[in-house]
């Protein structure tokens, strides 16, 4: 939903600078198409008042007699038309006000100080049709733009779609699914390449991550063997703190040993639910009642759900022993509808759990005690493969899953389908 909606902005900041471009193309060629009617209806008037000047002076120099509408010292005549003594024919252009748009060519004839025959012709009726020519202009402007427009916005709908793909197939990698991938993108341009260079880059991340889950789950299973026999060999060890002490420890590095077994089989996908409708709240009493650990255990309305139970309970216990590990007592638990959530009254969640969620090997902040940080990263697991919700947040932070360890502890609340 995201990307739909940069996926619109994109198109239409495409349809404005292609509709722009296009404003500002028709304005410079209509700019243009303007100066260059204008001036070469002036050099085309200049030359006919040049030419007809010359044929003027001939029969004026024959017979005495004016022709052409030529004249002599015209009243209306430019004043640096009257000035050359040289003899020859000059022009100018004339826009005085009132006199009209004119082009005028003069020539004396005879020495300095003989009359000046001059012709005028008048640019009134030529120049009149250039605002038509510019209200033409200005029309064929708007029809291109009215095709630009939807054209552009047809293009960047095309290209804002493949770049969508490419999106979209980033977020669902980077959500998980290393088997996403954009698939061929039509063209050979640069949205193309990126399509290919993200597909390249999902095949060689899902390599690495396969080769690290079947790295930890082929160690996980050598380990088995040894560890259950140390675990055998404790037995023979004499009675005291000593013998204790080593099967704690034993104890805990088979613990260790499941741990990375069960998360090499959720991330093979190799785990399937068994459902069955249960008692929502006997089950989470139960499950709090075996890890060992007194938690407070209410429900304030009994539901029953269609869950798998026993992974239920790893989710459940995995909740409250996190929280008796890394928090402070009391911790409660609430059952509400089919809404599970397990707080405790420690320093709270820190602010990278919040907002990356729970990673394998990483406990976060140095308050919230000592572990390998498989616990809740288990929780995850079984929660996706429910169908449940399991969210993370500090109470006083307003259920919010940003900001730092809250003084109110930690809240994680797991919500299971009807």
């Amino acid at each position: 939903m995201r990307w739909r909606g940069r996926g619109r902005g994109l198109r239409w900041r495409i349809a404005a600078l292609a509709a722009g471009t296009a404003c500002l193309v028709a304005v410079v060629l209509g700019a243009l198409v303007h100066l260059w009617t204008v001036e070469d209806i002036r050099s085309r008037g200049e030359a006919r008042a040049f030419n007809t000047v010359y044929s003027a002076m001939d029969v004026y120099r024959r017979t005495g007699a004016l022709s052409d509408g030529a004249a002599l010292d015209p009243p209306g005549l430019p004043e640096r038309l009257r000035g050359p003594d040289d003899g020859d024919r000059h022009t100018a252009y004339d826009d005085r006000v009132g006199a009209g748009p004119s082009a005028w060519a003069a020539q004396r004839t005879g020495g300095p100080g003989s009359p000046v025959l001059a012709v005028q012709v008048n640019l009134g009726p030529e120049l009149s049709n250039v605002p038509r020519l510019d209200a033409a202009m200005a029309v064929a402007a708007l029809l291109a733009l009215a095709v630009a427009v939807p054209a552009s916005v047809y293009g960047a709908g095309l290209l804002a779609r493949r770049l969508g793909r490419v999106a979209e197939t980033a977020t669902r990698i980077s959500a998980g699914d290393l088997d996403a991938r954009t698939g061929p993108v039509a063209g050979r341009d640069e949205v193309a390449a990126i399509a290919a260079t993200v597909d390249a880059m999902a095949d060689s991340l899902a390599r690495r991550l396969r080769g690290e889950r079947q790295f930890t789950a082929d160690v996980a299973h050598e380990l088995r063997t040894p560890v259950g026999g140390l675990l055998a060999a404790a037995d023979l060890l004499p009675e005291g703190e000593t013998e204790d002490l080593i099967r704690a420890r034993i104890r805990d590095l088979r613990g260790l040993v499941e741990d990375l077994l069960e998360i090499s089989r959720l991330d093979a996908g190799a785990e399937q639910p068994v459902r069955v409708r249960v008692p929502l709240g006997e089950v989470v009493r139960e499950a709090v009642a075996r890890t060992g650990f007194g938690a407070e255990v209410s429900v304030r309305d009994a539901a029953s759900v269609e869950t798998d139970p026993r992974r239920l309970e790893r989710i459940v216990a995995n909740l409250v022993v996190n929280a008796h590990r890394h928090g402070a007592r009391p911790v409660l638990v609430t059952v509400d509808g089919p809404t599970v959530e397990v707080r405790d009254h420690g320093p709270g969640f820190p602010a990278e759990l919040l907002r990356d969620g729970p990673r394998r090997f990483r406990t976060g902040a140095a308050g919230r005690g000592a572990g390998h940080g498989l616990g809740l990263t288990i929780a995850v697991g079984q929660a996706r493969l429910l169908g449940a919700e399991l969210g993370f947040a500090n109470a006083g932070d307003d259920g919010a899953g940003g900001g730092g360890a809250g003084a109110g502890g930690a809240v994680a609340t797991l919500r299971l389908p009807g």
